[in-house]
């Protein structure tokens, strides 16, 4: 460890991104626990990366919601007037993300998403899209909370993008068209991406899979994707339409909004806690083991 931050005592290394690490600090006047993002520019290349890091700032500091991670502090280092690291000071979430917490009961990926499609809404009434949802973004505490983390790509609704952005295999159509909007109906598409990959442990066929051929990056035209309930019957046909709706092509199709997503994952909830088939560890709610 070659850094410090004053104030903070670091304790270890929690893990790494792009261009970025995050270690566990502890406050040393309130002894609070905290994670903290340290982003450092080696070349020019990088400064992409702090500009992300600067815009997962800017909104987690000001949208307070219990589902999003919450941002405390920004510090810069400058050297000869130019931002060489940049340290943020987080909500500590002690957890694995949905990526690598495996397959899960279709109860609890109600509930998990139910949570993020609150957390989204509440960021879309601050006027802004997350446009990055995906397994690796969506946080499980240890305590159960769920957490939607990094904002970095995060734009206000209806802004175009000037480049492509986003995660192969969750991109929605609109994120790879240059000149189009995103919206809400952005993070539906990448949610019901998630979704489709948390049922079924495939992902779903987007314009960019994450499969490619060679360098760079490879679009390919539409195609037609096969329902989550015909890979895993244990889906409910209401929760598979769903999933299907929310990745229509066309931004139109999908839902509305995400209160339209949670109005239609609490029917799903009703008819499952009806049946007597809600309960985690049901033969029900046993899902498929999920493949990263």
């Amino acid at each position: 460890m070659s850094f410090a931050v004053p104030g903070y005592t670091i304790y270890e290394r929690l893990g790494t991104g792009a261009r970025s690490t995050i270690w566990l600090v502890v406050n040393q006047r309130s002894g609070e626990q905290h994670a903290l993002k340290r982003v450092v520019r080696r070349s020019q290349e990088d400064d992409r990366y702090i500009k992300q890091a600067l815009t997962d700032y800017s909104v987690s500091s000001r949208v307070s919601h219990p589902v999003l991670r919450r941002s405390h502090e920004l510090r810069r280092i400058r050297r000869l007037l130019q931002t060489r690291e940049l340290h943020i000071v987080m909500e500590l979430v002690e957890g694995r993300t949905l990526e690598e917490s495996g397959a899960q009961p279709i109860a609890e990926l109600l509930r998990i998403f139910r949570q993020v499609a609150e957390g989204l809404d509440a960021l879309h009434q601050f006027n802004y899209v997350h446009s990055d949802i995906k397994p690796n973004n969506i946080m499980l505490a240890h305590n159960g909370e769920v957490k939607v983390i990094d904002f970095g790509q995060s734009c206000p609704v209806g802004h175009v993008k000037g480049r492509i952005q986003g995660t192969p295999d969750y991109i929605a159509p609109e994120q790879v068209e240059k000149g189009v909007p995103l919206t809400q109906r952005t993070d539906v598409f990448n949610l019901g991406a998630t979704l489709y990959w948390a049922l079924t442990g495939r992902a779903y066929p987007t314009v960019m899979p994450s499969k490619k051929r060679h360098g760079g990056i490879d679009l390919v035209g539409p195609r037609e994707a096969q329902p989550p309930e015909e890979i895993n019957p244990e889906v409910p046909v209401a929760l598979s339409k769903l999933v299907m709706d929310c990745c229509r092509c066309n931004p139109k199709d999908r839902p509305a909004d995400m209160q339209e997503v949670i109005r239609r994952l609490d029917v799903v909830q009703h008819v499952l806690e009806k049946n007597g088939l809600a309960l985690c560890g049901t033969p029900q709610a046993e899902s498929r083991a999920v493949q990263a």
